[in-house]
């Protein structure tokens, strides 16, 4: 009898055994190759992004979810998530939490009208260019109010300036690459601080995208953007990027090939038209 006891739990043990290494028979799951199918696989996209930098992506509050939000890059979004055959998913952050979400992995895009850095190649794939102004060879200068336009006109103008903008943006590290010397540089957390802060006289000039700062001028009033000014650039920070898990080829190369279909079909400007026309009906900076 205990002989049949003993075989009974050694047949016990080697039951569960082979349940759980799938007794070699191929049932174990296989875990996704890369991002790209791991994303197929779970049915959704997530994509970061701050919602407050008109006409790239903006919020309608008369509607509500994921409805809220809209503008070119969540038209984008739309357009690669229906590619995919998958749910998009978007998640609303401050710029900074952006950047260091998709460093991390934590989601699978961040589009937020990324410019191109080299630090920020260092910590992320990023996409080709999917929308460049074709009226300026630099798209950044300063927002500043009407009666200074033609005061900071050069780098040396504003020398006596407090100077603002976002932090963690391209424009940081162009106003402490290329202005020598100002009274005082400000950073915060989102460009519409920056700018009201320009507005209410809190500092003198924002850096900023000129479209950007253009659509809040126009909206608000007594602002402009500074003429003559423009930021130096050199190609490879051209063309508003989309920021992807560092390593991430397929996903990279998936998106591009997104990215170069719209641009054939001439969406991405058509929509950049239509949303910078959205965003002042609705009175948005």
């Amino acid at each position: 009898m205990k002989k049949f006891r003993k075989m009974i739990v050694i047949l016990l043990v080697l039951a569960m055994a082979c349940a759980l290494a799938g007794c070699g028979d191929g049932s174990k799951k296989k875990l996704p190759a890369n991002r790209l199918e791991a994303i197929k696989e779970r049915g959704y996209i997530e994509v970061c992004t701050e919602p407050y930098f008109a006409p790239y992506e903006f919020i309608d509050s008369s509607k509500e979810g994921d409805d809220q939000y809209v503008g070119v890059d969540i038209e984008l979004a739309k357009y690669i998530a229906e590619r995919l055959g998958v749910e998009l998913r978007i998640v609303p952050l401050e710029f900074s939490a952006v950047l260091a979400s998709i460093t991390e992995g934590k989601y699978d895009l961040a589009i937020s009208a990324l410019a191109y850095s080299p630090a920020r190649a260092e910590s992320m794939n990023m996409s080709d260019g999917y929308r460049f102004d074709p009226e300026e060879a630099s798209n950044y200068g300063f927002l500043v109010r009407e009666e200074d336009m033609d005061k900071y006109t050069t780098a040396e103008a504003l020398s006596t300036a407090v100077i603002v903008t976002q932090s963690g943006s391209v424009q940081e590290g162009f106003v402490k690459d290329q202005i020598p010397t100002y009274k005082e540089f400000k950073v915060v957390s989102s460009m519409t601080d920056g700018f009201l802060m320009v507005q209410e006289g809190k500092a003198d000039a924002c850096a900023c995208d000129i479209s950007n700062g253009q659509l809040y001028a126009d909206a608000n009033g007594g602002l402009g953007i500074a003429n003559d000014f423009r930021f130096e650039i050199d190609e490879s920070t051209q063309g508003t990027r989309i920021g992807i898990p560092l390593g991430e080829t397929e996903l990279t190369e998936f998106v591009n090939q997104c990215i170069s279909e719209l641009r054939a079909e001439g969406k991405i400007d058509g929509w950049y038209e239509t949303y910078s026309e959205y965003a002042r009906t609705l009175g948005i900076e």
